[in-house]
């Protein structure tokens, strides 16, 4: 029998690295970005074309390469970082591997031109599909400039999966977001299609947070810092009062590189217990300084992925830092036990001279039952004469209106049972709950949770049919998003006009809004286009329809009902006859109980 298993042949081995290093545009971004970090670059500027489908540029000026370790540095596992095994456990660079330039060159045609500060004339490299192409001298700048054009041209199947250009786009905004918060001290710009969508300036942390994610932020985050000997943590949380529900930015950084850890999540999550409310988010940039040696960064080709040797002690500092960053924002007092030079505070004495305590003064001999001439006052009759006619029509009203004649049906149809049965007569307890009686006992309708389910349904309807009603108002409210939720917003703007929004964009982030579906009178716009973008973002699909219930949930709970807002019966009339009118009246679209039954049974057992 022959032999079957064979090396494989190298241009193969490497375009099977290449998926799992390159996923897609953004990963060549992020890799050709913090080999410039690496390179020691202060200014860096990327440009995509097409969402990096067509070309991706990444122009730095650090220290550029020699003619023969610009040839070296496209072969697997070449690298600069490390040199021994042990090395990986001492990392200081982003990149060690040696892979990703291999990577990137195997699946795209690369042009690369590179230049030392010592050398009078650079090198020009052309590859395509990992094989060289022409090298030859060239006059550039200092530094190294990496041309990515036809990416994944030689993997059809590749391309094929990539997603629609705003989504790649958004992922490459977030791979750039990543690396630009680390490093605030580099200049980074970033053009898409010719237009500029970033041009961060160096700067501080704070600044560089702001840049990136709007002016709103600098109100919102609060100081981390705390220096131990297992870990140094710093960077910034957000106040209890910018918690949302999705969408809140919740990065971790360890030694300049990001990460996904649970865990270190959680952390956070427990310092903010109680002081937001269950299932909303708090944003977070936290960044930690550990020994390379305590830490292993190898174990995902992506490098997100990091263990640490004590994970345990820095959860426990990490908690510790953030409590103590909102104990300093809420300005707890502390105990002051140097009272040296302070004024002395006088002490309460009941012995004192002068104080006494205060003295009351009453009638013994007061009687509230005897009149001023001390005899018994003359009481009224408890029952007046004409009795009869305060009970009049009492028996008539109760013909007009009976109570319930039929049990409470638990059948399919037990909805359209408990329109007919229900009295019209409704009570509202603290502006929250509709209570109304039926023939089986007691109903209790969330007064907000079924709105929120009538105007979902309601919103659906008018994307699916394209005809949403729109306000228009009196002066455009001007929303500024940032660079990622500007990206998003361009994708849903065809549903949101389909939902009656009339929005105009203003450049540099800025959109006017001018007409707002009729429901939406009164709400804060930038908080309900956050919101929007936000649940977009959710939606990694590039089929549109796919949106729709996100959307119509978003805009359905900013424009429902508000807890503590006083109803009439007639709108509590009017609200519960159309929730019946859905085709879920027990649940919300995100699960939460809209309507309850207590059974005369259990009242009853209640009573006693």
């Amino acid at each position: 029998m022959s032999d079957i298993i064979q090396v494989l042949p190298d241009s193969v081995a490497n375009q099977i690295a290449a998926g799992e290093v390159i996923q897609r545009p953004a990963s060549v971004i992020k890799e050709l970005v913090e080999n410039a970090v690496d390179a020691g670059a202060d200014t860096i500027n990327v440009v995509v074309v097409d969402a990096g489908r067509t070309s991706i540029q990444v122009i730095d000026n650090g220290k550029g390469m020699s003619e023969t370790d610009a040839r070296l540095s496209f072969e697997r596992h070449a690298t600069s970082k490390i040199r021994k095994a042990d090395d990986l456990f001492d990392l200081h660079t982003m990149g060690f591997r040696g892979e990703a330039l291999a990577s990137i060159a195997a699946v795209a045609q690369v042009e690369l031109r590179t230049r030392m500060a010592d050398d009078d004339i650079g090198t020009e490299l052309h590859l395509s599909g990992g094989k060289v192409v022409s090298q030859s001298p060239v006059s550039c700048p200092v530094g190294s400039n990496f041309s990515v054009e036809n990416l994944f041209f030689n993997v059809p199947a590749r391309r094929k999966f990539l997603k629609s250009n705003s989504t790649e786009l958004n992922n490459i905004l977030q791979a750039f977001e990543r690396i630009v918060l680390v490093y605030p001290q580099i200049h980074f710009t970033l053009h898409s299609n010719g237009v500029e969508v970033f041009n961060l300036r160096a700067g501080n942390l704070r600044q560089r947070i702001v840049d990136v994610f709007g002016k709103r932020f600098n109100q919102d985050i609060l100081p981390v810092e705390v220096d131990t000997t297992v870990c140094k943590i710093s960077g910034f949380v957000g106040k209890p009062e910018s918690a949302k529900k999705k969408g809140a930015h919740q990065l971790f950084f360890v030694n300049g590189r990001y990460m996904k850890h649970a865990y270190f999540h959680k952390a956070v999550q427990n310092a903010f217990e109680r002081l937001v409310p269950v299932g909303e988010q708090v944003p977070y940039f936290i960044y930690l300084e550990v020994a390379p040696q305590n830490i292993d960064v190898n174990i995902h080709p992506t490098k997100t992925e990091i263990k640490f040797e004590d994970e345990q002690t820095i959860w426990q500092i990490l908690i510790a830092a953030v409590k103590e960053a909102i104990g300093k924002f809420n300005g707890v007092p502390s105990i002051e036990f140097d009272t040296q030079g302070k004024p002395d505070i006088p002490v309460f004495n009941p012995m004192t001279e002068g104080v006494r305590p205060p003295v009351v003064d009453y009638d013994p001999q007061y009687n509230p039952f005897r009149s001023n001439t001390g005899k018994p006052r003359q009481q009224a009759p408890s029952v007046p004469d004409n009795w009869e006619q305060l009970y009049s029509g009492i028996r008539q009203t109760s013909q007009e209106a009976p109570l319930f004649e039929e049990e409470f049906s638990s059948e399919k149809n037990g909805e359209s049972s408990i329109i007919a049965e229900k009295s019209p007569v409704h009570y509202q307890y603290k502006g929250k709950y509709i209570m109304t009686a039926v023939k089986s006992g007691l109903m209790i309708i969330d007064q907000h949770r079924a709105h929120v389910r009538i105007l979902y349904e309601d919103y659906l309807r008018q994307m699916e049919q394209r005809g949403g009603r729109s306000q228009k108002l009196l002066f455009p409210e001007v929303v500024q998003l940032s660079p990622s939720e500007s990206v998003l917003l361009d994708e849903i703007l065809p549903e949101l006009e389909h939902m009656g929004f009339d929005v105009s964009d203003l450049g540099g982030g800025s959109i006017a809004v001018n007409g707002i579906p009729a429901d939406l009178e009164g709400a804060n716009m930038a908080a309900v286009f956050h919101d929007i973008v936000s649940a977009a973002a959710e939606k990694k699909s590039s089929v549109s329809g796919d949106v729709y219930g996100p959307l119509a949930m978003c805009l359905a709970r900013n424009a429902a009902i508000p807890y503590g807002q006083v109803l009439t019966n007639e709108a509590m009339e009017n609200l519960v006859n159309t929730l019946f009118t859905c085709s879920n009246v027990n649940y919300t679209p995100d699960g939460k109980i809209v309507i309850c039954i207590l059974k005369q049974q259990e009242i009853d057992a209640l009573m006693g």
